[in-house]
């Protein structure tokens, strides 16, 4: 079904309606928004998909409602926003439609329903409070698009449209961005995996470009590996592995001699002709070239591998 309309409630507007319209406008761009809460507009048609108000869940149907006696469950108990239901039948296509690759979409759609979706629909349904985050509570994302809404007293008689529009951008902008992040963790994954392979028993891993790989390291189960060297925009940064995904420990620390050392300094504490910087907490380190930061990875390699 190709809707011309996405219909949800009038009034005043919360997380969950926003980015279940941010999907469903993805999905199906040209169809219009309408806020209503009139039954001529809330009642289940072929021309209209219906969230978060309408009093029903009926993926068949084309209407997503939470507020009814009896509203949908997860597996494990916890209760679904209109966010939650639309993600779980749409959510799949909106990956697709922005470009995630077929091997991706599955995973993705999994770990974004856990840490994204599921939050949002237990604020929505009251099972958790934003307090929960304590001092940070006023800066979770639907306390800061509630935000948007215009003051009781404003006059006029559009601004809960206008503050719909504006908070949806917002909302897309946000969703996208956590999508995307995702996705490009997941190519990494893939780019960190093989050069794990690559690298074979060396305790240095080489890089094409900066990139996230702590969490592909770890489940390559490549151990031995200490240090990361990259190419950056103007030089070559050369980095320490983490012990574990939570924590700063290192598996190994750059030498002693070098913390806190720039150019000149630093070539003459490590004997390398173009280190250029190596910062005081000695877990990131960089050079002018590659030959340069290959040269000052095997010095500390050589330097741990002693102390071990």
């Amino acid at each position: 079904m190709i809707p011309d309309y996405l219909v949800t409630h009038s009034g005043g507007f919360h997380a969950d309606e926003l980015l279940s319209s941010v999907v469903l406008t993805r999905l199906f761009p040209t169809a219009r928004i309408v806020r209503s809460r009139s039954p001529e507009w809330i009642t289940p048609a072929s021309d209209r998909i219906i969230y978060d108000v309408g009093g029903a869940y009926d993926a068949q149907a084309g209407i997503f409602d939470h507020h009814q006696r009896g509203a949908p469950l997860r597996e494990d108990g916890k209760p679904y926003s209109s966010f939650g239901l639309v993600w779980k039948h749409y959510g799949r296509d909106y990956l697709a439609a922005a470009g995630v690759p077929e091997a991706h979409v599955a995973t993705i759609h999994s770990s974004f329903d856990a840490s994204f979706v599921l939050p949002i629909d237990l604020m929505d349904n009251g099972a958790i409070s934003p307090s929960v985050a304590g001092p940070l509570a006023e800066l979770t994302l639907p306390v800061l698009l509630e935000t948007l809404k215009p003051v009781f007293d404003d006059p006029n008689p559009e601004a809960l449209e206008r503050a719909f529009g504006e908070a949806l951008a917002i909302a897309r902008s946000f969703l996208e961005a956590n999508i995307a992040g995702s996705a490009a963790k997941l190519r990494a994954e893939d780019i960190v995996l093989k050069a794990v392979t690559e690298a074979g028993e060396s305790r240095v891993l080489e890089l094409p470009m900066g990139m996230p790989f702590r969490s592909a390291v770890m489940k390559s189960g490549a151990d031995h590996l200490l240090f990361v060297v990259h190419p950056r925009e103007k030089d070559w940064c050369l980095t320490g592995i983490r012990r574990a995904e939570e924590g700063f420990e290192l598996r190994a620390d750059l030498p002693s001699a070098w913390a806190g050392l720039t150019n000149g300094e630093l070539e003459k504490a490590c004997g390398v002709e173009g280190a250029s910087f190596c910062h005081n907490g000695r877990f990131i380190a960089a050079a002018k070239t590659r030959d340069a930061v290959l040269a000052m990875a095997e010095l500390a390699v050589k330097e741990a591998v002693a102390a071990a």
